[in-house]
């Protein structure tokens, strides 16, 4: 056993060149000079969690800390090259020997170094989602299902199987069977397409992007004498966002830091949002008991939002049984205007009062730029979407594509635009693509085989169709293909479009949705919508027109000019981290927001409340709760909207009802 030496550090700056007392407030300063050892600095919103973490680098650089013994865990590489930019400038140093990063570039540079040991040759490659999506789609044509008597889950779908089950260290049968169920009859097939897939990567000397992360964790698990080394290297572990580490990443974590234990986690439990993508909320919740003996540092003075609005935002998440308790503290003046909570009509009505408010606080000096209407899923917009383009006011969509231009609305879209005009070339070839083994050349093909019909016998689609000549992998979707022609268009004369879309989906387009894509729930959401919206119309051919508009922007901006500013429309997800003077949250109603896919959780309810407390906290100024009291258009048991939970537990004496008239 060699005995140990250890060398002192030498001073990297002769004085402090910072006055961190004067730079911080009190909490943050006990943060960032905490001595060496795990520590958990749970940062509310708004607190200066960045400003933290930078000082806390800084700190170990000024007094003595090597920076190639400094690791960095961050979610994003620019987060990662933002927090060292601030640090170089705020001390006369080269910080580019620190080790800083996300986990799965930290993990690459950790491969690169050592690939045999996890069954790779140096000189690795490593695939994009397009390319894995590619391997994956060889093995699966060479995996000998006959597509002709199973839909097969694609690519895509499975590669987000497979990266969920990784991530979250558990079995993939176990997946299939909780989140999957549909594919749960497949079980041993999709087991059997994952390890061909594993061996053709090997083969191809290649990894997925989620190799990075779970090979990294085998390097360090089979290889004690590595897994020594970097646990001496890595002295001081940093990780942001901690919140939202994944099992795989916790573990991780814990394997680095297994010798020295100066591990600062930086993170807020009431903004673990993202379970859906395989977060795991204990993780912060547990650090504690994995680490005995952390210290647990609070930073709750709140920089970016008005009082009346961290009130808000402290009585939203105090129900949560599951949490750190904390209170956000105001370092803003108080302001005039209370949260207010608008009870409206109907959807259509809570559209036009965002419209109408929105072009009033224009008015008042506040930039569209600064104002942001967030909702708990993209589907949820669509109202608003229709109410800003004939308001004129420009707007921005971080949620996704506009409603109308996704491409599952156009897929639909494309049966109701053949049948009301069975001479529209690009609907026929868009809708046939959807069929198992049609392609481009085979759609061609099959459009001239149709127009080669003789008019007499265009009667009915299904005489029409039969023409056609199809593939034996084809034949059974086609069969149905035709059927459901005739039923959205009995003597090829079209039904209402809401009856169209319900038949749609029940007899083709749902089965293809679901083998399809990997966020298949999301986008049957935006279908049962577009079927709500469609019950206002009597016409396909007006509804379709709508649709074409609406998807074009066809529109005029307010002042006839182009905007260059424009009011953000996003999902909470996507807003988190973002801020704007005015948000607008709406759809406020139980079934809603929270989800009615959360409901019969505790778990997934809390979550969902940590949901509406990072919408709150997006608000500077001022904040605006909207909830529909009916929904005229959406299914007979949704109708009635009531009230969402979240509103019932802010007391009514921080916020403001507005009634709102004619």
């Amino acid at each position: 056993m060699p005995r140990e030496y250890h060398l002192k550090p030498l001073p990297t700056v002769a004085a402090s060149s910072i006055d961190y007392r004067a730079e911080l407030n009190d909490q943050q300063y006990a943060a960032v000079t905490s001595p060496p050892g795990p520590a958990l600095v749970l940062a509310g919103a708004g607190s200066g969690k960045t400003r933290t973490l930078t000082y806390r680098v800084a700190w170990l650089l000024d007094n003595g800390v090597e920076p190639q013994n400094i690791l960095l865990l961050t979610f994003t590489n620019k987060a990662a090259r933002e927090m060292l930019a601030r640090v170089q400038a705020l001390l006369p140093l080269e910080t580019r020997a620190i080790w800083g990063g996300t986990f799965h570039s930290i993990g690459n540079r950790l491969l690169r170094r050592h690939p045999q040991e996890v069954g790779f040759r140096p000189g690795f490659t490593i695939m994009d989602r397009e390319d894995q999506q590619d391997l994956l789609s060889a093995v699966i044509a060479n995996a000998g299902i006959d597509t002709r008597q199973v839909r097969i889950p694609t690519a895509e779908v499975m590669a987000d199987m497979f990266s969920f089950a990784l991530n979250t260290e558990r079995p993939l049968p176990a997946v299939l069977a909780q989140r999957y169920k549909r594919f749960a009859p497949l079980t041993g097939e999709i087991v059997s397409i994952q390890g061909q897939y594993e061996a053709r990567k090997r083969t191809a000397n290649a990894m997925d992007f989620d190799d990075l992360l779970v090979k990294s964790v085998r390097l360090l698990r089979e290889n004690p004498g590595i897994a020594e080394f970097y646990q001496r290297s890595f002295q001081f572990v940093l990780v942001d966002e901690y919140q939202d580490t994944n099992k795989l990443q916790a573990d991780f974590v814990d394997l680095i830091v297994q010798r020295h234990h100066s591990l600062m986690v930086v993170g807020d439990d009431a903004q673990s949002i993202y379970s859906w993508r395989g977060a795991n909320y204990q993780n912060i919740l547990d650090f504690p008991k994995r680490y005995p003996e952390a210290a647990i540092y609070k930073i709750e003075t709140n920089y970016r939002s008005v009082p009346e609005v961290l009130s808000v935002a402290n009585a939203a998440i105090r129900a949560n049984t599951k949490q750190f308790f904390k209170t956000l503290h105001a370092n803003r003046p108080e302001s005039a205007l209370k949260p207010a909570v608008v009870p409206l009509l109907d959807n259509n009505q809570q559209a036009n009062f965002v419209a109408q408010r929105v072009l009033e606080l224009r008015d008042e000096g506040i930039e569209f730029n600064e104002m942001a209407v967030l909702y708990r899923a993209h589907y949820q917009s669509l109202e608003v979407q229709l109410a800003f383009t004939r308001s004129g006011i420009p707007f921005f969509i971080t949620s996704g594509l506009r409603f109308f231009e996704q491409a599952h609305i156009k897929d639909v879209a494309a049966f109701m635009k053949f049948v009301t005009n069975p001479a529209d070339e690009v609907a026929f070839k868009r809708m046939v693509r959807l069929l198992p083994g049609v392609a481009a050349k085979t759609a061609e093909k099959l459009w001239a085989q149709l127009n080669g019909v003789p008019e007499a016998e265009r009667i009915k689609f299904g005489s029409w169709l039969a023409h056609c000549s199809v593939s034996e992998r084809s034949r059974r979707a086609w069969q149905q293909l035709v059927y459901t022609l005739d039923e959205i268009a009995p003597e090829r004369k079209p039904a209402g479009p809401a009856q169209m879309i319900r038949s749609i989906l029940e007899a083709v387009y749902d089965d293809y949705l679901q083998t399809k894509y990997a966020n298949y729930e999301q986008r049957r959401e935006d279908l049962a919508t577009l079927e709500s919206f469609a019950r206002t119309f009597s016409d396909a051919v007006e509804f379709l027109s709508q649709l074409s508009l609406m998807a074009t922007g066809d529109t005029e901006t307010v002042g006839g000019e182009e905007e260059t500013e424009k009011v953000t429309l996003s999902t909470i997800h996507q807003a988190k981290g973002l801020e704007w003077r005015v948000v607008f949250v709406i759809w406020m109603t139980d079934g809603m927001f929270p989800s009615s896919r959360s409901l019969d959780s505790l778990e997934a309810v809390e979550e969902e409340r940590r949901l509406f407390y990072v919408a709150v906290t997006r608000a500077k100024d001022e904040l605006y709760l909207t909830h529909p009291l009916s929904w005229p258009n959406g299914a007979p048991d949704q109708r009635l909207q009531r009230a969402s939970r979240f509103l019932k537990e802010i007391p009514a004496t921080l916020v403001e009802e507005w009634a709102v008239g004619f």
